[in-house]
């Protein structure tokens, strides 16, 4: 993987950044927690931020997939969006109702990547699955997935 950022970067609203999915998470957790401090995240926005992204990005290497995240941000806040290539983030990942049964292996990071999202939008009608994570500068909402 190239040399991803460290710290902080400036971030201007309409900035994107992308990087690929790998097997080195620590690598883009950090990258991801440089662009929502650069973006105005701090404090527990910041760190759901970087969990998600993680437990997104792992669920798709998981399952043998591979993809690009892809980060942006405008005045309300920041999103983060996977473009999962093998599809494992699709409908059928996420039909389990609005919120997962006790915890268990699989409902994990449907269950942590619903608590702090403030959005989701899913879109995977090419078989390629776009999740759309919005992290709003403001407080936590319930969040519910929406088909794109």
């Amino acid at each position: 993987m190239d040399e991803l950022p460290k710290g902080t970067i400036d971030v201007l609203p309409g900035f994107r950044l992308a990087w690929p999915i790998s097997d080195d998470l620590a690598t883009l957790r950090a990258a991801v927690r440089a662009f929502g401090t650069g973006a105005g995240l701090a404090d527990s926005r910041l760190m759901d931020l970087v969990i998600t992204a993680s437990e997104a990005a792992a669920k798709v290497l998981e399952h043998g997939g591979g993809g690009t995240l892809i980060a942006w941000s405008d005045q309300d806040g920041v999103s983060l969006e996977l473009v999962d290539v093998a599809g494992v983030l699709s409908t059928a990942y996420w039909a389990t109702g609005r919120e997962p049964a006790p915890v268990t292996g699989q409902d994990v990071s449907r269950r942590l990547m619903r608590r702090l999202c403030d959005e989701i939008v899913l879109d995977d009608s090419d078989g390629t699955a776009r999740l759309h994570l919005r992290f709003h500068h403001r407080g936590r909402r319930r969040t519910h997935l929406t088909p794109a």
